[in-house]
């Protein structure tokens, strides 16, 4: 289930209410708990969360996570332990020994057959049709995976311990596993190899080490109840199967080594800038091949590079574009568009590129294999993370844009409709005008005369006949009234972008749901280049409260932030002292709660 990369939908706050039902569902469905075990399982003041995700083949599931690994998770009603939680307590689901070597299929997706289960002396764990289990490794009574079984205990024995045994759910080194603090099991004693010994009269051969008299025994043995099964289905004993493994194993090692021996000379006698160069490449493949989904296109660049680029930069690097021959993003992409054509790139909105198609089946995508070392999906993290460029806000011009009745005061110079000029040159412009065509006022120079052009362009029907003069501020302040509204954003490091109308300034606002519950609502964050995801995390960490994202209605590519409560006055914090932004562009502060005193 969690073979590959699942999508983050939600992620809040536990209530405690909610874990008080957690702790009773949980002890319902593993009754071997303690009371001591749930209180350290489903603590009362340490904080966990509720992750809700989909699955990369649309499942929809409910995690529980406390300090950042995974408990357990909830899937059609029915709640699963993950590893991590097995780790701790063992004995809570009854287990299937497998070996080593399977180890890798189940993580790869498979499910265990039953023909890959070793059965000790005791025979299997009495289970049911669809109970919870565990599967363990003959060396290793740590679990390694969780599932379901198909059968009963006895319908197995019966099949001859042939076809599928447990449907796999989760299991050691998948995504869940790599969303927790990706730790390795705890070595625990084996039980099938005590039990072997004690078949064998105790002669304390361990598994994997017998000589070929004790191997033959066994095989004998199992042969007869036909329990023994080697890793890839062929009836095999135990003693005869484990050598061969370790063997392949070491053999495995040492060629993995020599293979990243010569990856490190490689890399070395390289120039700096090309490391960059193929580690931009690597992340960008890797995150089109296990982070991005067709329902996201399109996707805003910077959003890609964010939140699923710098995820995948392998440990101990860091992702910095300007160290690269490219230096830029867009420059990037456009050889990714054109040299590899494994991406579309398109400027949906002026200034603003976006993802619209990824070639799934282009071979070079096909064939790359992600590195184990790289990072692994995660819940989108602040803005300025560690391996990106601190949030920077763009700097705003207001510019001004010449309409048709305007143009005869600026074709002296020699700018038509259309032309889009910043404020001073206005003034400059209609200064110019006045100068040349003898409009200031012989006995008060504060003044300026009203030819029939000024007239025209600038007065009212009912002004014509009134007003003669006009004070230069208020020519001035006519002139920018009548001209069409423009706005410049010029985002550090990236060209600037001209964009009509009045920058529109994030709002804030707080609204009221279903029984009289408080919501902070947080709008266009994306004018100023900010990652929603990104405000939604760094303020659920903040308030701890809940967070989600919504599409505006009527926009294709805004999104807005609710949060829980009415946090008006830490969103202006957030955006005035950890994001810059000016005060004039954020619209709703005067709202906030005053200290004190409650609304």
């Amino acid at each position: 289930m969690f073979a590959k990369a699942f999508r983050v939908k939600s992620n809040t706050a536990m209530k405690g209410s909610d874990r008080r039902k957690l702790r009773a569902d949980i002890l319902a469905a593993f009754p071997s708990l303690s009371a001591d075990d749930l209180s350290e399982l489903i603590p009362n003041k340490d904080e966990l969360n509720v992750v809700k995700i989909y699955t990369h083949k649309g499942d929809a599931v409910t995690l529980y996570i406390l300090h950042k690994n995974p408990v357990c998770f909830q899937l059609d009603k029915h709640i699963y332990p993950t590893v991590y939680t097995l780790w701790k307590y063992p004995d809570m689901l009854p287990a299937f020994v497998t070996w080593p070597a399977v180890l890798q299929k189940l993580v790869g997706g498979a499910d265990l057959m039953l023909p890959g289960v070793v059965v000790p002396p005791s025979g299997l764990p009495e289970v049911a049709r669809g109970d919870c289990c565990a599967v363990t490794l003959v060396s290793n009574r740590a679990p390694v995976a969780v599932g379901t079984v198909t059968m009963s205990s006895e319908d197995m024995m019966s099949s001859g311990m042939k076809g599928k045994g447990v449907n796999i759910l989760h299991t050691y080194m998948d995504h869940l596993w790599s969303s927790g603090d990706k730790s390795v099991p705890p070595p625990l004693p084996a039980t099938v190899d005590k039990e072997l010994m004690e078949g064998e009269g105790g002669e304390g051969v361990e598994v994997g080490g017998e000589d070929d008299e004790v191997g033959e025994e066994r095989q004998k043995q199992n042969g007869e109840t036909g329990s023994c099964s080697g890793p890839e289905g062929d009836p095999a004993c135990p003693g005869l199967q484990e050598p061969i493994l370790e063997e392949s194993e070491n053999e495995e090692e040492r060629q993995e080594t020599g293979k990243e021996e010569r990856e490190e000379e490689e890399q070395d006698s390289k120039s700096p800038q090309e490391q960059m160069d193929a580690l931009l490449l690597q992340c960008f493949l890797h995150a089109l091949k296990t982070r991005v989904k067709k329902s996201e296109l399109p996707l805003l660049t910077s959003t890609f590079l964010r939140n699923h680029m710098v995820s995948c930069c392998p440990s101990g690097k860091q992702l910095d574009i300007k160290k690269s021959s490219y230096k830029k993003l867009s420059k990037f992409l456009q050889c990714m568009q054109k040299e590899h054509s494994l991406v579309q790139v398109k400027e949906l909105s002026k200034g603003v590129e976006s993802i619209v198609n990824v070639d799934w089946k282009n071979p070079e995508l096909r064939s790359f294999t992600a590195p184990e070392d790289c990072g692994m999906v995660e819940t989108p993290a602040e803005v300025g993370g560690p391996c990106e460029a601190p949030y920077q806000p763009p700097e705003i011009t207001a510019l001004y844009g010449v309409t048709a009745k305007l143009e005869p005061i600026f074709l002296d110079a020699k700018k038509k409709k259309g032309a889009v000029l910043p404020a001073p040159e206005v003034r400059t412009i209609i200064t110019e005008y006045v100068k040349n065509n003898d409009l200031v006022d012989e006995h008060n120079k504060n003044f300026i005369c009203v030819n029939p052009i000024l007239c025209d362009c600038l007065l009212e029907k009912s002004e014509y006949q009134e007003v003669e003069k006009l004070k230069w501020d208020d020519l001035f302040s006519r002139t920018l009234c009548k001209m069409q509204p423009h706005h410049q954003l010029q985002y550090p490091g990236h060209p600037a972008v001209v964009k009509k109308g009045q920058v529109d300034p994030i709002d804030i606002s707080v609204s009221s749901r279903g029984s009289n519950k408080k919501v902070t609502i947080i709008k266009n964050l994306e004018v100023f280049g900010l990652d929603p995801a990104a405000v939604a995390a760094a303020l659920q960490h903040r308030v701890q409260a809940s967070t989600v994202l919504h599409d505006v209605p009527g926009s294709k590519d805004r999104v807005l932030v609710q949060v829980q409560g009415n946090q008006i006055q830490q969103v202006g914090k957030l955006l005035l002292d950890e994001y810059h932004l000016p005060r004039k562009y954020i619209q709703g502060l005067e709202k906030a709660q005053k200290p004190g005193k409650k609304k």
